[in-house]
């Protein structure tokens, strides 16, 4: 029997660029709200169980919310210059085998949550579902990214769930803060794509604040830095949370420097450091368990 290697290289490789895996920025934009309700859950260091299991389906079910996105927008990624070379939109992966591989890494991801409590394994049937619908969104509602931001923060109840068996009010507020982030950051990321957008009618939190942009992500910047604050005053956490909330307020207000021309190479960048405000709210987390706990 021959093995076609330079046929399975090659899919590999397809598949590898399909589910996104060399642009990590969405792996990170995920964790670290997934960290932040696992420490916050655990008052600290949470099981490691629960942790290399949420650490590993982070990467799985973003590589599957990956594979979804270009099989829904596989009519539409050919009209924007930005993603007409997918692997889909260029026709290196047909729309059949993304299915199959988007099926394969979710059934990859809930193998990973049935060694979970009921209530955590309960909760996943909803991620999924999230994962599945938010594609879909931009071609029925201007606010898309709202539906993002309730798939990436789904993680959280989930976090909680595996971690304390219980879904405190802690866990929602987390929740709220991630739906607020996932709609700021993504709003810059669509704001990159507007013109081309609107040309293909897709429809953007981008398209919908239109001049507003700007201002409505502050408002909603200053919605979520005041819902972390008033997490801080819950759980009573010291300062290292604070600093670490505070440099991550700065990194917004640079976000703010970084979108004010509109200009799509500014904006995508803006889009990108997220990550590090992000990593900074985790960091005061970790600092302030560490040394206090």
């Amino acid at each position: 029997m021959n093995i076609n290697w330079p046929y399975i290289k090659d899919r590999a490789y397809q598949y590898y660029l399909l589910t996104r895996l060399h642009k990590p920025i969405g792996i990170f934009l995920l964790l670290w709200p997934t960290l932040w309700a696992l420490w916050v859950a655990a008052e600290g260091v949470p099981d490691i169980n629960v942790l290399v299991v949420f650490v590993l389906g982070v990467i799985l079910m973003r590589s599957a919310g990956c594979v979804i996105n270009d099989y829904a927008d596989r009519k539409v990624d050919p009209l924007v210059s930005r993603t007409r070379e997918r692997p889909i939109a260029s026709g290196a992966v047909k729309p059949r085998e993304a299915l199959i591989l988007f099926v394969v890494l979710c059934l990859s991801a809930f193998a990973l949550v049935l060694t979970m409590n009921k209530m955590t394994i309960y909760l996943s049937f909803v991620a999924v579902v999230l994962a599945a619908i938010y594609p879909f969104m931009k071609r029925y509602t201007h606010l898309p990214q709202v539906v993002l931001g309730m798939a990436f923060g789904w993680a959280v109840p989930m976090a909680f769930a595996a971690q304390t068996g219980s879904l405190p009010k802690e866990a929602w507020l987390i929740f709220v803060v991630t739906v607020l982030w996932a709609v700021i950051y993504d709003t810059m990321y669509a704001m990159v794509d507007r013109e081309d957008d609107i040309k293909a009618g897709v429809k953007s939190t981008a398209i919908l604040f239109g001049e507003g942009d700007r201002l409505i992500i502050g408002v909603l910047q200053f919605m979520m830095f005041f819902a972390l604050y008033s997490l801080g005053k819950q759980q009573d956490l010291h300062t290292s949370y604070y600093l670490g909330l505070s440099l991550a307020a700065i990194l917004a207000v640079y976000h703010q420097y970084l979108i004010r021309y509109r200009e799509p190479k500014a904006c995508f960048a803006a889009f990108l450091h997220n990550n590090w405000l992000g990593a900074a709210i985790f960091a005061g987390l970790l600092a302030d368990y560490a040394i206090y706990n």
